[in-house]
């Protein structure tokens, strides 16, 4: 808190709209529509993000949507940085929220995963690389994206946290990291009931 009261509630108001701009733009839904597919918000886990494009059987929309939605964490927090570190956080913070509760949608959006990715590969690198070597040793073995996203967002908050406990790197972005991870598990409240049930669809299923 003092933290931001020294960075100034100004700065942090614009740090987090202009993440939040760049987060609410719903690059699944869009790109459906302009390529003419059924609406994404009526199939599926009716979600916006690539998992869920990817349920219209089109692989290359879901590959843009995943790059596109990663991107516009990236590019909040790259941006932000100009002016430091707290202005960073903030924007890639506010970026993972407007993914999640874009005004455009009546704050239906998507889990998150993807721009989790975007921002945090902007904000600590070796991060993406721990959640991808976890995402894919999961979602191989078991076909679940999004018990493959749960685990690998778990552990990877818990070693960032970790090192900023351990004072190995600059304290901020683990309680960040920390943040967006519990509203991530929030998010993929359903996938985890279905996971229970044993009715989560697995990759690639359609319907």
């Amino acid at each position: 808190m003092a933290e931001f009261a020294a960075f100034g509630w100004l700065n942090v108001a614009l740090a987090l709209g202009f993440g939040y701009f760049l987060g609410s733009i719903p690059f699944g839904l869009l790109l459906t529509r302009m390529a003419g597919t059924e609406d994404i918000r009526s199939i599926g886990s009716k979600n916006i993000g690539a998992t869920n494009v990817l349920r219209t059987g089109r692989k290359d929309l879901a590959a843009a949507t995943l790059l596109l939605d990663a991107l516009k964490g990236t590019v909040a927090v790259l941006i932000a940085a100009r002016w430091g570190q707290t202005a960073a956080i903030l924007a890639g913070f506010g970026a993972f929220l407007g993914h999640l509760y874009p005004v455009w949608l009546k704050f239906e959006g998507g889990k998150g995963v993807a721009t989790f990715i975007g921002v945090v590969g902007a904000l600590w690198w070796p991060g993406v690389v721990l959640f991808g070597a976890i995402w894919v040793g999961i979602a191989y073995l078991t076909r679940y994206s999004s018990l493959a996203a749960l685990v690998a967002s778990l552990l990877t908050g818990v070693a960032r946290v970790a090192l900023d406990l351990g004072g190995a790197i600059g304290a901020g972005i683990g309680g960040a990291v920390a943040i967006m991870v519990a509203l991530l598990w929030w998010k993929h409240s359903p996938n985890i009931r279905r996971l229970l049930l044993g009715t989560e669809g697995k990759i690639g299923q359609k319907g």
